[in-house]
């Protein structure tokens, strides 16, 4: 069976996500079909020029079906469009919660894959306005991609790739992993630890603002700037923090940090916040 990837079709074009991947797959070669059924996010996917097709007239002709819809509703939608799909399609999803939480609906005969971009990086070397405009991906700026597809072959992965780095594009490098490696990076590593730094970040310029009369526009620029310069040091050994910092560093640690903090990474951990992320009980096993 040939592994060629021809034909791909998009339920929730009219999603946050979804017209992103549009934006791109509708410059691309393939054939592309656009589903949606909000009567609003209708409109936004036909004001560029994008024809709305019914969902169970597409999906069973289509290589590749990509679930743009939240994870909440993800596996509703799935026990809807999995029944229609054609044997050796692949159903994409677009971040692993739902996957990982095994609520995705199963048939045999079709594969399934998960691909979430990494956004570009805070080390990237940007050229252009475009690229320093776009910190989100998908426009400019080139970024990676992690994806999960562990039932396919080399072959299988390779097709699959040119799909994801067209719909993410530009993309540099598509990282193969596992869905449970991809629920680690997240939402653990960058939700839970890294998004969650930065709103502390936020949080912690305001209470200096607020307690300290130091002006908002320099608070603004010492944070910035010392953001880059602690991410470099840590990151890339750049040059030393310095001992005076070393010991600032280690005060922060006592009374912000838990020491427990790296349970974490438990599964049973993963398994919760993965859990209240997708608004269920428990995830299934």
């Amino acid at each position: 069976m040939s592994t060629q990837l021809k034909t791909i079709t998009v339920i929730g074009a009219g999603g946050k996500m979804g017209m992103r991947i549009s934006a791109n797959l509708q410059k691309s070669d393939y054939q592309v079909f656009y589903c949606e059924s909000a009567p609003q996010a209708q409109e936004q996917v036909t004001a560029q020029g994008r024809e709305l097709s019914v969902a169970e007239s597409v999906v069973p002709v289509s290589d590749v079906v990509i679930l743009a819809v939240p994870d909440i509703v993800l596996g509703k939608v799935s026990e809807i469009v999995v029944p229609q799909m054609k044997t050796g399609g692949i159903l994409l999803t677009l971040d692993p919660a739902a996957a990982y939480a095994n609520l995705i609906a199963q048939r045999d005969g079709i594969e399934y894959a998960v691909a979430h971009p990494c956004h570009p990086s805070v080390f990237l070397e940007r050229y252009t306005k475009e690229e320093h405009a776009d910190a989100f991906g998908g426009v400019a700026a080139i970024q990676h991609i992690a994806a999960s597809y562990e039932t396919g072959s080399d072959a299988q992965k390779a097709e699959l790739s040119k799909v994801v780095s067209v719909m993410y594009g530009p993309v540099e490098e598509v990282h193969w992993v596992t869905v449970k490696q991809l629920a680690y990076l997240e939402p653990t590593l960058v939700e839970t630890v890294a998004c969650m730094v930065g709103a502390f970040m936020k949080e912690a310029l305001d209470e200096t603002v607020k307690h300290s009369g130091v002006p908002e526009a320099a608070a603004k620029a010492m944070l910035y700037g010392h953001i880059q310069i602690a991410l470099a040091v840590a990151f890339r050994a750049t040059n030393p923090f310095s001992d005076a910092c070393m010991i600032a560093m280690e005060y922060g640690r006592e009374k912000i940090v838990k020491p427990d903090w790296k349970q974490i990474f438990d599964e049973k951990e993963l398994d919760i916040v993965i859990a209240r992320m997708l608004k269920i009980d428990a995830i299934r096993r």
